[in-house]
C-alpha cells in the first residue's frame, strides 16, 4: 500500500494540536514549562481559546484517524476518501482560526464540517 492523500491528512491532523498549542504559548509572559497546563489554565483571551482549540483537536483526531484507516481497510473509493480528508483538515484549520479569533458561529460550522467529513469517510466504504 502506498501513502495516500488521506493518510498524509492523518499526519497533518495529528500535528494540528501543536499548531494551536504554539499559538497559546508563543510570546506568553512568564511561560512556565515546568507546569505548562497550570500556566495555560491561567491564560485569558486568545491564548485560552487556542488552548481549548488544542484540546478539541486532540479529541477530534482519533475518530478521524480511525475513519481513514477503516476506509483503507474496506477499500473505499480512494478519491472520495482523499477529498473528504482534505476537507476535514481544512475545516480543522478553520476551526482553530475561528476559535482563536473568537468567532463562535464560524467555529461551530467548521467543527460540524469536520465531523460530517469523518462520518462520511466511515460510510464511504459501505
Amino acid at each position: 500500500m502506498q501513502m495516500t492523500t488521506a493518510l498524509w491528512c492523518v499526519l497533518a491532523a495529528g500535528l494540528l494540536p501543536w499548531v494551536a498549542a504554539t499559538i497559546a504559548k508563543a510570546g506568553g509572559e512568564r511561560y512556565d514549562n515546568r507546569d505548562p497546563r497550570a500556566w495555560l489554565e491561567r491564560q485569558q483571551g486568545f491564548r485560552r481559546r487556542a488552548d481549548h482549540a488544542q484540546r478539541n483537536s486532540f479529541e477530534a483526531f482519533p475518530f478521524f484517524a480511525a475513519a481513514v484507516i477503516v476506509a483503507h481497510l474496506v477499500a473505499a473509493p480512494q478519491e472520495r476518501v482523499d477529498a473528504l480528508a482534505l476537507i476535514f483538515v481544512a475545516a480543522r484549520l478553520a476551526y482553530i482560526g475561528a476559535y482563536v479569533a473568537d468567532w463562535h458561529a464560524a467555529r461551530s460550522v467548521a467543527w460540524l464540517i469536520g465531523w460530517v467529513c469523518t462520518v462520511a469517510i466511515f460510510v464511504t466504504g459501505a
